[in-house]
């Protein structure tokens, strides 16, 4: 099964924007395993940015694009660092792979992604995905790796994308404001009515939120690529995933012609 994580800055990082270290280990080490077990797995990683404000000692992070940009470029060394060590312990290559609007939007250059991106894979690499948030200026702005992770998904044909964030799945209602909210096990279409139940980002290191989820599952389903929104608290919860397992959210991709 080939299958895209997207893991949120929420998280990966701390409030503080500092690396939790605890919940990154975890992540890797069942990533490992299902490589280990002859799957093929691509991570869409956020944190850039939210990597640079800890690094930095930044009070919160920049409202303006250079100090986005700053952020950006130092927060990205220090989470492919960090990736390329706990992926090494268990054995397996990372491959860093950053790309803008353009890239995709370009014919010529998303044939060249999806060509790179398809080598790694037959050598057996791990490809980490991010936006190019330090020369991106239109995608710090508005762009979301949610629908990067989408759009990797779609690339390359997946045959599932995982959303792991700080929430359980899609709710009737906002579960931090009301007691009363129900997890929604499987969404088979995007009515209106879904896209209702999307409210605002939850976390200020973060530029998704339930909105950019919904319209990520969008573009994968109709590119017959089922996607979950599951809690990245519990990294384990993939292999449940993998299995098929209800978890989380699950929405449907329609079926490929």
């Amino acid at each position: 099964m080939r299958i895209v994580v997207k893991v949120g800055t929420s998280t990966i990082a701390h409030s503080t924007g500092r690396l939790n270290i605890r919940q990154v280990e975890k992540l890797c080490k069942v990533l490992s395993d299902l490589k280990n077990a002859g799957h093929e797995v691509i991570l869409v990683s956020s944190g850039a940015i939210g990597m640079g404000v800890g690094k930095l000692s930044l009070n919160g992070r920049p409202k303006d694009m250079p100090g986005k940009q700053a952020a950006a470029a130092v927060g990205q060394c220090e989470l492919m660092y960090t990736y390329d060590k706990l992926f090494t312990e268990y054995n397996h290559v990372v491959a860093q792979i950053l790309l803008t609007g353009d890239d995709l939007d370009h014919a010529d250059r998303k044939q060249n992604f999806q060509n790179t991106l398809y080598r790694l894979l037959e050598l057996g690499a791990l490809p980490i995905i991010n936006e190019n948030d330090t020369v991106a200026t239109q995608e710090i702005a508005v762009g979301d790796n949610d629908s990067l992770g989408a759009i990797v998904a779609a690339c390359c044909q997946a045959d599932l994308l995982v959303l792991l964030s700080d929430i359980d799945g899609l709710y009737t209602a906002n579960p931090k404001d009301n007691p009363d909210a129900r997890l929604i096990p499987l969404v088979e279409e995007l009515t209106p009515e879904i896209f209702a139940l999307a409210g605002d980002k939850g976390s200020e290191l973060a530029t998704g939120g339930m909105m950019t989820k919904l319209h990520a599952a969008q573009i994968a389903t109709e590119q017959g690529v089922s996607m979950v929104i599951s809690n990245g608290a519990v990294p384990e919860h993939l292999y449940d995933i993998v299995e098929g397992k209800p978890v989380g959210t699950k929405f449907i991709g329609r079926k490929r012609i």
